[in-house]
């Protein structure tokens, strides 16, 4: 199989490459490098098993690389949701305005399935939790939010017009090696600056679903090509949730620091357009047959040990 990896050399990206060169698929990395590295897919591309295209989604010049492509997997985003509350556009152009620009590559190039990773944020602050995939109002808080939502939208009016084919799936939080963002990554950087105070941001309540990485494309990979109809939504998460005040103490521990005093910044939120409490219901991607083998605790220290020996 030809598959295209929009954001390849990121966090999840370059573990989804790593799956998919094992598989023996044929991989083109279309990735700006803004976020990502080349480091992280390095032994592909000097094997060859890798192409990569370093071009910004939002210029031309890479739309006819994907010709002959069998499947797109659409990972490139600007994933910062504390960001998009101070500046939206860059949300708004690197998330809507490139996934329009995929899908009409793929439209003119003929390329009939697309994955793209969505966000448990579409949901806003549900009121049925864990949160199932028909939840409805869908009333996201943040720009992040709701700039995936509006992906979701774009593609479903593709696939519908098009004769195309879509896996959308909405993540919880995704953890561990190589990524460059998120609680552990602030908790371990604010450690090693004072090892002694850990500045926690909101109350420490906020209670939410963890997943590790390679679990995360696991499910994925198990999910796509089951599924028939244009638009195929799945959540993919953990079973249970763990607090912010828990990781903490896990990081803390897993650095040695037995006495770390919390300071806690204040409210329900740690930022604008943070959801305090979020546990997607993954009943349709179990009832496939895939379910994960970690909960969020084992995530999390899963995640922290890797994060830790890769810096």
């Amino acid at each position: 199989m030809f598959a295209v990896v929009t954001g390849g050399a990121g966090f999840i990206g370059s573990h989804l490459v790593d799956a998919l060169v094992a598989r023996g698929d044929k991989v083109l990395v279309i990735d700006m490098l803004l976020l990502g590295s080349t480091e992280t897919i390095a032994r592909h591309l000097d094997s060859g098993n890798v192409r990569l295209e370093k071009i910004d989604l939002l210029t031309d010049g890479w739309q006819d690389a994907i010709k002959g492509a069998d499947r797109v997997y659409h990972l490139a985003a600007d994933p910062d949701v504390r960001q998009s509350a101070m500046t939206p556009d860059p949300t708004i152009r690197n998330n809507i305005v490139a996934t329009y620009r995929v899908l009409e590559a793929m439209r003119t190039h003929g390329v009939p399935e697309l994955v793209f990773t969505s966000t448990s944020t579409i949901y806003g602050e549900a009121t049925v939790i864990p949160t199932p995939e028909d939840y409805t109002p869908l009333e996201p808080i943040s720009v992040y939010g709701a700039s995936k939502l509006a992906c979701e939208a774009l593609i479903s009016a593709y696939c519908h017009s098009f004769q195309m084919r879509s896996w959308v799936f909405r993540f919880a939080n995704i953890i561990g090696e190589r990524s460059g963002h998120g609680v552990i990554t602030d908790f371990i950087y604010k450690l090693r600056q004072n090892p002694e105070e850990l500045e926690i941001l909101g109350d420490g309540r906020q209670t939410k679903s963890y997943l590790e990485v390679h679990e995360c494309v696991e499910a994925m990979l198990y999910a796509v090509g089951q599924a028939k109809e244009p638009v195929n939504t799945f959540n993919i998460g953990s079973e249970d949730w763990i607090d912010v005040k828990t990781i903490a103490g896990i990081v803390a521990d897993e650095m040695h620091l037995p006495s770390v005093r919390h300071r806690f910044t204040g409210g329900k939120r740690g930022w604008v357009g943070d959801v305090p409490k979020m546990q997607l219901g993954i009943e349709k991607i179990t009832d496939l047959g895939w379910k994960p083998r970690l909960g969020s605790r084992e995530s999390v220290r899963i995640a922290t040990r890797s994060m830790l020996n890769s810096r």
